[in-house]
């Protein structure tokens, strides 16, 4: 369950959740912080997804294996890329970034090979 405890949610919390959520939902989690079950808060989209708890280690250990195998240097820049983009003019600029990288060249040579890139995180 995610709940919001303070009558002002904090972290962020009044700049992120209406853009989530929208302005209502926010409003009313704001207002009445009553929990909100994990299924839902995925259906608003205050998080990426809900597992059942009987399979969520392994889950989360594919998920991870999965983001380890990337291209990391790729998703951080995305990361920051996705956080900026409500005023993003950081987008090309971590484009060009990402591009210049190994793991950008293993990828692209990976497509063209027609084989699985193997990824280094330079």
């Amino acid at each position: 369950m995610i709940q919001i405890l303070f009558s002002i949610p904090d972290a962020g919390g009044t700049y992120w959740l209406p853009r989530q959520v929208g302005f209502s939902r926010a409003m009313g989690a704001a207002l009445f912080a009553e929990p909100v079950p994990a299924r839902q808060a995925a259906d608003w989209g205050m998080i990426w997804e809900a597992v059942p708890e009987a399979g969520f280690e392994a889950h989360w250990r594919t998920r991870a294996a999965q983001l380890a195998r990337g291209p990391t240097v790729a998703y951080a820049k995305l990361k920051a890329a996705i956080r900026a983009s409500y005023a993003n003019d950081l987008e090309a600029q971590l484009q060009g970034a990402c591009g210049a990288t190994r793991d950008f060249k293993e990828g692209v040579l990976a497509f063209l090979e027609k084989r699985p890139p193997r990824f280094e995180g330079r």
